[in-house]
C-alpha cells in the first residue's frame, strides 16, 4: 500500500521544497514530512504534481522508460488553426530532435481560477486553448513545440498524468490516495509450475 499525493501546483512556485532565492516552494502548500515530487513541473506552469514517500512509486511514474502520458491545457498566443494542431499530431523537430506524435486539440477555455498576475489582455488580445497530450518529458517541451507552429504558450496547466487528474483542485490544494498493490494472477487450477532452465 502507498500513499500519493495529487497537488495544484500554483504559477511561479518550485516542483521542490526549499530554496535559497526565497522563492515559492512546495513547503507553501503542502506539509507532508517524507514525500518527494514525481518529476517536476516548470516554475512557471501550474497543474498536477504526483508526490509521495515511496521511492518505487515515484520512479515508476517518473521515470522516461515507462512513458505515463501527460496532458496538458495550453493557452496560446492567436487562434491555433488545423495546420498547427496537424503538426503536433505528427511530431515537430526540435533542436533536440523530432518530437513524437501527440495528441492535440482545440478546446474551450477550461474552467480554472485566474493566473496571479493575469495574462495581459493588451498585450494578447487574441488566444486561444488547446489539449496537447504528450509522452516524452524533454525540458519545456509543450512551450518549444506550440512556439515551432507558430502559437506561442501564454500559460500552460498541468491537467492529467496517466490516469490521475487535476479535476477541481485549485492551485495550492492537495488530496490525498491511498493506492492498493495489485494481486498477483490467480493460478490456473491444475496448472504446472513453469520449468526452469539453468543459464
Amino acid at each position: 500500500m502507498s500513499t500519493l499525493y495529487l497537488l495544484h501546483k500554483p504559477y511561479r512556485m518550485l516542483s521542490q521544497f526549499t530554496d535559497r532565492e526565497g522563492r515559492a516552494t512546495l513547503a507553501d502548500v503542502i506539509d507532508v514530512p517524507g514525500v518527494y515530487a514525481a518529476g517536476r513541473l516548470d516554475y512557471d506552469s501550474e497543474g498536477l504534481l504526483l508526490l509521495s514517500d515511496d521511492g518505487a512509486l515515484i520512479h515508476r511514474i517518473a521515470h522516461p522508460r515507462h512513458k505515463q502520458p501527460k496532458t496538458y491545457w495550453a493557452q496560446v498566443e492567436g487562434e491555433i488553426d488545423a495546420t498547427a494542431l496537424a503538426a503536433l499530431r505528427a511530431g515537430v523537430t526540435l533542436k533536440d530532435g523530432l518530437t513524437l506524435p501527440a495528441k492535440a486539440r482545440r478546446i474551450q477555455t477550461p474552467d480554472l481560477a485566474e493566473r496571479t498576475p493575469p495574462i495581459e489582455s493588451k498585450r494578447h488580445p487574441v488566444t486561444s486553448w488547446l489539449e496537447l497530450t504528450i509522452t516524452e518529458g524533454r525540458n519545456r517541451q509543450v512551450r518549444r513545440m506550440t512556439a515551432h507552429v507558430g502559437f506561442p504558450t501564454l500559460r500552460l496547466v498541468r491537467a492529467a498524468i496517466g490516469a490521475w487528474r487535476l479535476d477541481d483542485l485549485a492551485p495550492g490544494q492537495w488530496r490525498r490516495q491511498i493506492l492498493h498493490a495489485p494481486k498477483p494472477p490467480a493460478k490456473r487450477p491444475g496448472a504446472k509450475p513453469r520449468r526452469r532452465f539453468p543459464s
